[in-house]
């Protein structure tokens, strides 16, 4: 984003994405710190050009603020409660950076839209973290994965959307799994009930697992996995086109 440009973008409307990284069995959260001092997690955010329908929107930020293109991102909920507003990070970014701000392009017709009471729309998407690598802009000092217990503390109501988006993808993980590209093109039932695992921070009962998943129908069986011993090898699955 161009901070000069803030003409060109709906005013008060903003996009809110929440990135959930599947890595060793484990459910992760991207979450940029801002370059500027104070130690500012936010999560990949921006706004909406006037010229731009807002699904284009959110793949725009998606790919802008952490290299990432070409996932499915679900529209979950908006955030606008009337005390949502950036006063107080402003205030704090301009009383701990009045020798930086300039350095990464920020000025004071900025700093006022931004005080500006913001509605959010908030998306999510859950992709394979090993594959990716988070491109930085000029705002961000680092990108980095974060295990759900671990997540810092981050601007105005960000955790609050990580946690709603995290009750999103639970809620409806059963009827879009196979639209997200975590798991190799051929995979074990027990490599899908570990990602299930992870997202429900749960244990599953495998008998109880492999049957729902079958049930499912989304699931096509192919040739058993080598392990040596023919009569006790996983079937390896692919879902279906």
């Amino acid at each position: 984003m161009q901070v000069s440009d803030i003409n060109n973008y709906i005013n008060q409307v903003s996009i809110d994405c929440v990135i959930f990284g599947y890595q060793n069995q484990k459910l992760k959260v991207l979450a940029p710190k801002l370059i500027l001092k104070g130690d500012l997690w936010a999560l990949p955010s921006g706004f909406i050009q006037q010229e731009e329908g807002i699904d284009q929107a959110a793949a725009r930020i998606l790919e802008e603020r952490t290299g990432i293109k070409n996932v499915f991102l679900d529209q979950f909920h908006v955030f606008g409660n009337v005390p949502r507003t950036n006063n107080d990070v402003i205030a704090k970014i301009v009383d701990l950076n009045q020798d930086r701000v300039k350095d990464v392009g920020l000025d004071e017709t900025y700093f006022e839209w931004l005080k500006q009471r913001f509605i959010s729309i908030g998306y999510y998407a859950l992709v394979n973290a090993d594959e990716v690598v988070p491109t930085l802009t000029f705002f961000d000092e680092s990108t980095e994965w974060y295990e759900l217990e671990n997540l810092p503390k981050m601007v105005m109501d960000h955790n609050e959307i990580v946690a709603k988006g995290l009750e999103a993808l639970r809620l409806n993980f059963d009827n879009q799994f196979t639209r997200f590209k975590v798991l190799p093109e051929k995979f074990t039932m027990k490599e899908l009930q570990e990602l299930y695992e992870a997202v429900y921070d749960k244990p599953f009962r495998s008998n109880n697992f492999q049957k729902k998943m079958l049930d499912l129908n989304v699931l096509e069986r192919l040739e058993k996995k080598f392990t040596g011993a023919a009569n006790k090898a996983p079937y390896l699955y692919r879902f279906k086109a």
